[in-house]
């Protein structure tokens, strides 16, 4: 059903990269990828993002940074989001996408119960990415309990 993803934020070297890499440890059977609205094209994963994820088992030291285009839209079968403006800003350039857009903190609990945006930690203290670190692997938790898992 669910077997490509596309994870999306502005520059692609924060934390579209950790929440890539913590879905495709979660979910092996997927195929995940990500990619930026602004993106920092051909930059590695910020160094404190990177530093975090090496921490939690994942490495990072492959990525580089990569703009969103309509061709990965389309192959996806679901984009995930950091915020809801990056949502709309999806559903603007790419309005086939509306229906399989989604927030990564879609299943977080929130004020309104419907999730909540994932802060940009980018030229933030160190306590901000660890912040953002958590949020991430809590939501890629909630999202392999939706997608399944291969896993035993």
């Amino acid at each position: 059903m669910f077997q490509e993803v596309l994870v999306v934020c502005i520059g692609n070297i924060c934390r579209s990269p950790v929440a890539e890499a913590l879905l495709k440890r979660a979910l092996p059977g997927h195929r995940i990828a990500s990619a930026g609205l602004g993106a920092l094209v051909g930059h590695a994963a910020d160094p404190a993002a990177a530093r975090l994820a090496e921490a939690d088992g994942l490495d990072l030291s492959r990525h580089r940074a990569r703009q969103i285009d309509a061709g990965m839209v389309r192959e996806a079968d679901l984009v995930l989001v950091m915020s809801e403006g990056q949502r709309l800003a999806i559903a603007e350039q790419f309005p086939f996408a509306t229906g399989k857009t989604m927030r990564f903190g879609r299943w977080l609990p929130g004020e309104a119960g419907d999730g909540v945006d994932i802060p940009d930690p980018y030229r933030r203290n160190e306590e901000v990415f660890v912040r953002v670190h958590r949020q991430l692997s809590e939501a890629a938790r909630l999202w392999q309990a939706r997608l399944g898992s291969s896993r035993s």
